[in-house]
């Protein structure tokens, strides 16, 4: 382990790469930052109203397992999830869309200041991204790489987003996220796309994430995989949770932001 980089596979293969995946939020964009403050509560509350009598403490653990778990898989899992938690109570759930639209609405009264901040310049983008986030993706275009985006976010949240930060010349029409029909969007299903359409191997891939997903399906095609473990909130440092996450989900490396790109690229061959 470096200063800046944790080595978790030290055979690394490097010097191949042809195309690289990004995570959206948390990976590099920091708007939706502390999204689970907003997510967990609401439904513990949904699930206080049951009248199950489990204390709120033992709900909130209860809930942050099953969100973070499946953090990186479109935000309608974690609804569905939710849906099935209510019932399991013995209480009448709402339809999954309905949670996944009544979160957005709570979570826009948080963020949506941010967004326009972003576009009306009081905001800068460097502020609302991971560190070195700009500098790390004009190098990877530079060396001839192509970038793809992939979220669990809503698709025209991430677009639209993407263009408030600046980031969206460097993925040019390979952004993809989330849609209503769910069955139609993977973090799996792009991966192949990608391999797909480029003509690539999986060891020619190279993946960036903060989640479980993206991490385990880049391994599971044959790819090099960067957990970003973020301090969203502090901008500085390796998020401990994060991390025991992403080295349970397969990384090969491990850092906390782009700040040691210089290091990384050379361990990349890149």
């Amino acid at each position: 382990m470096t200063s800046s980089i944790e080595i978790v596979r030290s055979d690394l293969p490097n010097g191949r790469f042809r195309a690289v995946l990004f995570d959206f939020d948390g990976t590099l964009s920091l708007i939706r930052r502390n999204w689970q403050d907003v997510m967990i509560p609401m439904m513990v509350d949904a699930l206080a109203a049951t009248g199950s009598g489990e204390p709120r403490e033992e709900l909130y653990a209860h809930v942050e397992e099953f969100v973070m778990r499946l953090n990186g898989k479109q935000t309608i899992y974690q609804m569905m999830q939710l849906a099935d938690e209510v019932r399991a109570r013995g209480g009448e759930p709402r339809a999954p869309l309905d949670y996944k639209r009544q979160y957005h609405e709570l979570l826009w009264a948080r963020i949506s200041h941010r967004v326009a901040g972003l576009k009306d310049g009081s905001f800068a983008p460097e502020e609302l991204t991971v560190p070195g986030t700009h500098q790390l993706l004009d190098r990877l275009a530079r060396r001839g790489l192509t970038l793809w985006l992939a979220s669990g976010t809503d698709l025209h949240f991430v677009q639209d987003e993407l263009r408030a930060l600046r980031l969206d010349g460097y993925f040019g029409p390979r952004v993809y996220g989330a849609l209503d029909d769910h069955r139609a969007f993977s973090k799996a299903l792009i991966i192949e796309r990608m391999l797909a359409e480029m003509s690539v191997s999986g060891d020619e891939l190279l993946a960036f994430g903060d989640g479980f997903v993206e991490i385990e399906e880049t391994r599971r095609a044959g790819g090099v995989a960067v957990g970003v473990a973020s301090e969203e909130e502090t901008r500085q440092g390796v998020n401990a949770w994060k991390r025991q996450r992403l080295l349970r989900a397969g990384a090969d490396l491990i850092i906390g932001d782009y700040r040691c790109q210089d290091e990384l690229l050379q361990l990349l061959g890149l």
